[in-house]
């Protein structure tokens, strides 16, 4: 566990907002990927907050920190289901 996700862990999941670096870190997905899944409603992935008024590509976006570990805990038992 990264220090910057054990400082998150002392933090209400729903309302702490992570940047990109931190959902790659929880995920284990490159960006890219992240972004496509992002674009595939059926994935279930979380999306973004803005953080800013401004509707620039490059404006900037957090997730909150309890939705990527839902997502994160949907995978996982995703794959107990079919394991099982």
């Amino acid at each position: 566990m990264t220090t910057a996700i054990r400082h998150l862990a002392s933090h209400d999941p729903a309302t702490t907002l992570i940047r990109m670096p931190e959902v790659v870190s929880i995920v284990g997905l490159a960006r890219p990927t992240i972004y496509k899944l992002m674009r595939q409603p059926e994935s279930g992935f979380p999306l973004p907050v803005k953080l800013s008024t401004s509707n620039a590509r490059s404006a900037p976006v957090a997730w909150v920190l309890g939705e990527v570990q839902a997502w994160t805990r949907a995978r996982i038992a995703a794959r107990d289901l079919v394991a099982a």
